[in-house]
């Protein structure tokens, strides 16, 4: 026997046993009146109404009633009624009990209504409450299945959109190349949500009239205006993402192209200088009566000049490769104490006009492109030294730091002012007490904190004005 016949049985045995109870205790030792017998009565087909279905209660008055005139009905014994106002309270008597086995059935049909559309409410609340907290498309595509599935309690969860005929699923089936046709069949000709024999729920996404794609539930048992309201969150939700990353995809190009004309007009700027220069020389040069030792200061001037406007181009291209992630990332396994003899090895001449300082203990190797942060190093180097008075101190530091070593540079320069230590790695910045008296483009240390970041690291300085500054930056510990 299954368990909901065994369960039906006891139902109706507990029913029954119930008013058997009740007529051997009036029957054979109270001996009560027939309206009290009748009010008992009532009272247990109501408490039969309410505790189980109306079938139950329906036959348990019937049955209530028949026993009510065989027992305490005169003639007793028989279901004869001898008195004609008997028949008006046995009809009475019955009346009552139906009603208010109805009136209790309808009243827990009611309830049950009640606790169907609160938890189809909540179901629809947890949805929206997660769609909000997402704001990428490809995170909520690959999320909904599964918030599907946790908040409404479905086995499982297929999300298929038109765009791409990607398929996003929660659970362990598998979809083939047939069924993504089916998918794609279904969500252009669907408009209302379709329940099969089995239990799998179709419900079409739609974009106002315009077709999105197709949500696929199985195990779930919603009414037709709640799988609409998913359907319709969905889209809404998807609509939403989209709409957030085109305005950030505007925004960024507009910051792109902003980004792009102050670098045009710095380095139109910058280039005015060296060209200047340049010019000056060239022409002097183009005099006959000039010495050779002054011949000599004009090429020396030519020549650093030139350097310069090369390494403003480069840094105007380097900066936009970086921008457009089109920098190739040599990433291996190097000891840090190799980069810093890289960087020594790029920048001599600091070595020459101040004493540095290397305490590098023993550390795990780290996993960069060696080349590159070899030139964050230089560019660090480079800021302390220009900065610093002739002669003075320069360190160079490294530490591990649980999963990541810490690397610095620190001077004893000039400082930088508290309001401008995170404006130093806005791209173009430059400060305004020493743009004029140091030469400078405001690219070098954008392109650090950039290089950094591709590593998964990062650059932060800390200063006092007076007392010099510490540029710090982390780096991934190489897993073996």
């Amino acid at each position: 026997m299954n368990s909901r016949r065994l369960v039906t049985v006891t139902y109706w045995l507990s029913t029954f046993g119930a008013l058997a109870v009740i007529l051997l205790i009036y029957g054979l030792w109270l001996h009560v009146n027939p309206t009290t017998v009748a009010l008992t009565l009532v009272l247990y087909v109501l408490i039969v109404a309410a505790q189980l279905r109306l079938r139950y209660a329906v036959v348990a008055s019937v049955v209530a009633t028949a026993c009510y005139n065989f027992f305490f009905l005169p003639p007793v014994g028989t279901f004869t009624i001898a008195d004609p106002q008997n028949w008006l309270t046995l009809l009475t008597f019955l009346s009552t009990s139906v009603i208010g086995s109805r009136l209790s059935q309808t009243a827990r049909d009611e309830a049950d209504q009640a606790k169907a559309s609160q938890r189809e409410l909540e179901v629809l609340f947890s949805l929206s409450r997660e769609f909000l907290r997402t704001d990428k498309l490809a995170d909520i595509t690959e999320a909904l299945p599964s918030l599907i599935n946790i908040a409404a309690h479905a086995q499982g969860s297929t999300l298929y959109l038109l765009d791409g005929d990607r398929v996003f699923q929660a659970g362990e089936q598998q979809i083939s190349g047939i069924e993504i046709s089916h998918f794609r069949q279904l969500a252009l000709s669907l408009s209302e949500p379709e329940v099969l024999s089995d239990g799998t729920v179709h419900v079409p996404i739609r974009a106002g009239v315009r077709p999105r794609g197709l949500l696929e539930i199985v195990g779930l048992k919603l009414s037709q205006e709640t799988l609409r309201a998913i359907g319709g969150l969905a889209a809404i939700a998807l609509d939403r993402v989209q709409a957030l990353e085109e305005i950030a995809r505007s925004e960024a190009n507009k910051e792109s192209e902003r980004l792009r004309n102050l670098i045009l007009d710095s380095i139109t700027h910058e280039l005015r200088t060296p060209l200047t220069s340049i010019k000056g020389a060239a022409g002097t040069l183009l005099m006959s009566h000039v010495s050779a030792e002054d011949q000599r200061s004009l090429i020396k001037i030519i020549d650093e000049e030139a350097d310069r406007i090369n390494q403003l181009v480069g840094q105007a291209v380097e900066m936009a490769q970086l921008e457009a992630r089109e920098v190739h990332m040599d990433v291996q396994p190097v000891d840090f104490k190799e980069i810093v003899a890289e960087a020594k090895e790029n920048s001599a001449w600091i070595w020459g006009s101040h004493p540095v300082e290397i305490s590098i203990p023993p550390l795990p190797k780290v996993d960069v492109d060696p080349n590159m942060i070899a030139k964050v190093l230089c560019n660090l180097l480079e800021n302390a030294a220009k900065y610093s008075e002739p002669q003075s101190p320069i360190r160079i530091s490294a530490e591990q730091k649980g999963g990541m070593i810490v690397a610095a540079v620190a001077d004893r320069g000039v400082g930088i002012d508290p309001l401008e230590q995170d404006l130093v790695f806005d791209r173009l910045y430059r400060s305004r007490e020493h743009s004029q008296k140091k030469p400078g483009t405001g690219m070098g240390l954008p392109i650090s904190r950039a290089i950094i970041e591709s590593h998964h690291g990062t650059l932060t300085v800390t200063s006092q004005r007076g007392y010099g500054s510490v540029f710090s930056f982390t780096l991934p510990i190489h897993k073996n």
